[in-house]
Formats: structure tokens, sequence, C-alpha cells
């Protein structure tokens, strides 16, 4: 049999860097990452694509305050749920190309997927989510003062936008993915973390204005579906110790006791490295047999064990 694996591709793999922000500049982007994950398909792996949006999600925000004197807001929700489908098709089409090229008669799909959370989560009284674009201080201060924005400076990269950020609870589309999975189908899913919905008291569905982590999301949905691999794509081949300072020190692999200690020791910042670790814990602890961290173009070098950080139970 195949071996399921769960790919998050982060926004590194979506936008290269500040002048490269347009759309089809974002889709040459995903076309060099597929190409990569094209080669691990190719190599038996039946794979789940999943997706950060954050900046994505800011630009649609942005248009909708730009617009509202003349169109209504777009919802949080609502605004995930357009980037699923944007950046779905983007994934979906690139991989169309990469498997022509290849002679592969392999197809993907995109699955708009709502996640539930709880409504009494307590991250709707904290927001700490990252989302949009990176600001400068300055304007990161005016954004709070003018549209009540909550700002944080984010890992010494700048400023960006927090929102609420809940545990995700279900993946609602689980029983379509798999299905699909078994069908044989390269899916995309959960992007950006999955549309947030919470349940009301009579069972109903309501979307939520919150963003949730989207290598947590990535972390229950390689769960439930029982892969046995999950790989987080990031900015860096490995995963370091004392990153950015002058005995910095690449780690291959770790367990999963490790690698809480090195979090308790402060190695990984929040809203960086610390959650990635944290879903491949999680994954682990839930019968997932190997997580790997590394950059979009070592993926197939990173599986063979190559290189990357791997983390095993």
């Amino acid at each position: 049999m195949k071996r399921i694996a769960v790919v998050a591709i982060g926004g590194n793999s979506l936008i290269t860097d500040k002048e490269h922000q347009t759309v089809p500049d974002q889709y040459a982007a995903a076309s060099e990452t597929c190409k990569h994950i094209a080669e691990l398909i190719r190599h038996d792996h039946d794979v789940v694509i999943t997706h950060g949006n954050g900046p994505q999600v800011g630009f649609i925000l942005r248009r909708s305050e730009l617009a509202v004197k003349e169109l209504h807001m777009v919802p949080l929700d609502s605004c995930v749920a357009d980037t699923q489908g944007a950046l779905g098709y983007h994934i979906v089409r690139a991989l169309h190309n990469e498997f022509r090229k290849r002679d592969m008669r392999n197809q993907a799909v995109t699955v708009v997927t709502q996640v539930l959370v709880d409504r009494e989560d307590p991250s709707f009284k904290n927001p700490t989510k990252p989302i949009g674009s990176f600001m400068s201080r300055e304007e990161a201060e005016e954004r709070r003062r003018k549209d009540g924005w909550n700002v944080v400076e984010d890992a010494g990269r700048g400023w960006r936008r927090v929102v609420s950020s809940p545990v995700p609870v279900r993946i609602l589309e689980l029983d379509a993915i798999a299905a699909l999975i078994r069908g044989g189908f390269t899916v995309v899913a959960a992007g950006g973390g999955g549309i947030p919905v919470v349940q009301g008291a009579d069972g109903d569905l309501a979307g939520a204005a919150a963003v949730i982590d989207k290598d947590l999301a990535s972390s229950v949905l390689a769960q439930k579906l029982q892969a046995d691999l999950l790989i987080i794509s990031t900015g860096v081949e490995k995963v370091f110790l004392n990153f950015g300072k002058p005995d910095q020190k690449a780690l291959d692999r770790m367990t999963v006791a490790e690698a809480k200690r090195y979090m308790a020791e402060g190695h990984f910042k929040p809203g960086s490295m610390k959650p990635k670790v944290q879903a491949l814990i999680e994954f682990l602890g839930g019968g997932g047999k190997e997580g790997i961290i590394t950059n979009p173009e070592n993926l197939e070098r990173a599986v063979t064990g190559q290189t990357g950080t791997h983390i095993y139970p």
C-alpha cells in the first residue's frame, strides 16, 4: 500500500517576498512547490496538501476596507473560504501541469473544508493569530488607532494584525477527503487551517471570526486519516536550536521527548517554529509514524532521509 503523506505548505510556497505578491506571482510560487510534491506522488505516496493563507486573507480584508463605501465587508470566515477556492485552484492547476509533464494519470481536487471549533475557546478573548502582510511599527500603530486592530511584533520579522486562533476540534469534510484519497485523488484540503465554524445549542453551524493555525489543523487531519507522514514545509531546510545566534545548531532528528524539552527551553518562537513542532508532537502522539520539517525544494530529499529535521515518537 502507498504511504499517506499530509504536506502542509507554508506562506513561502505561495508568496516569496514583498515584490512578488500578485496572483500570477502566487501561482508561480505554488507551481514551483508542486514540482516537488509531484515527485513525492510519483514515488508511491498518496498526498493530501494543506496550505497557509494569512497574506491572502489580509488582501481580501484590505480590499473590503477600501471598497466599504460601495460594497459590503467580507466576514473573516468567508475570506478563508475564498482563499481555499483560489489557492486550491492554483495548486490543482499546477499539479495538473506537473502530472502531464511526467506522463502521470493522477488527478488533484480541492475540498472547501469546514473545521469545527469550540465556541467557548479562550482564544476568542485573547487573539494571537497573525494574519495579513507584515507592517512597520508605524503602520501597525496607525491600524490599531484607526481600525481597532490587535497588532503584535511577529518573531522579529515585522508587525502583523492578530485575530483569534481557536483549537481545531473536528474536520467536517473528513469522510469526503478520505473517500477521494481511496479513489486515487491528490486532495487539497483544510486550506488556511479550515473555515472556522461553531455549533449552536440547536446544532446549527455558524462561521466564526477566527483563523485556525494551519499546522495544528493539518495535524488533526493527518491523525484522522491515519497518515504515515506529516511534512511541514517552511522557509528553512532544518530546525535549529538557538536560531539566529552564533551558536545555532541544526537538528537532523529528535524524539517527541526532546522536542518538548527544546520547546520548554524556549528554542522555538510562537508564530514561527513553535506551532510547527507542536503540530508534529500531536500527530506522533495520535499514532503518526514520522514528522518532517523542511523547505519546499528539499521535500524529496527529506522524505528519503537526506535532509530536513525528522521527529519520531
